[in-house]
């Protein structure tokens, strides 16, 4: 007989550019014609061909079990029309799973993006509006050939939710 799935919480935290350094870039509105620097997305796309597309996600919640990530592209996300969401991260390492402990959410407003860094475990994005139109950056093929998930029901008997 199996055991019945255990709800853990992660209170989503507010982003910033400093509390989501370990995972990758907080990207915020700056000047035009400002000059190239740090602030800027520090992108790894050279494995292939770039893809930047708009994806429509339809009432995703608040819960997940399955965390991904991709190990030769950085990836940028972002909402359409000002929407603010909610992204679970856990930070890169070369394990076949991120360590439990090590999962934290943030909540993410309408107006930045974020860049993930190569090898930064996500799951999200999460939301309770009907719909969100994101815009996403990452490999032509990266959900094909670049896409390695870990299944915390499996080896913790765990599903997450973000509150």
């Amino acid at each position: 007989m199996s055991k019945s799935i255990v709800v853990k919480q992660l209170v989503a935290q507010e982003i910033t550019s400093h509390n989501f350094q370990p995972f990758g870039q907080v990207i915020w509105a700056g000047e035009d014609g400002k000059k190239y620097d740090q602030d800027d997305a520090q992108l790894s796309l050279e494995n292939g061909t770039p893809r930047f597309y708009i994806m429509q996600l339809k009432k995703r919640g608040r819960k997940f079990t399955k965390i991904t990530r991709h190990v030769q592209c950085t990836q940028c996300l972002g909402s359409l029309e000002g929407k603010e969401w909610l992204m679970a991260v856990a930070p890169p390492c070369l394990e076949e799973a991120p360590k439990l402990e090590d999962v934290v959410a943030f909540k993410i407003p309408g107006n930045c993006f974020i860049k993930l860094d190569v090898r930064t475990w996500h799951a999200g994005p999460y939301f309770e509006q009907d719909f969100v139109d994101f815009y996403n950056l990452e490999l032509s093929d990266t959900n094909v050939v670049d896409h390695f998930t870990h299944d915390f029901a499996k080896s913790h008997n765990l599903e997450l939710e973000i509150v």
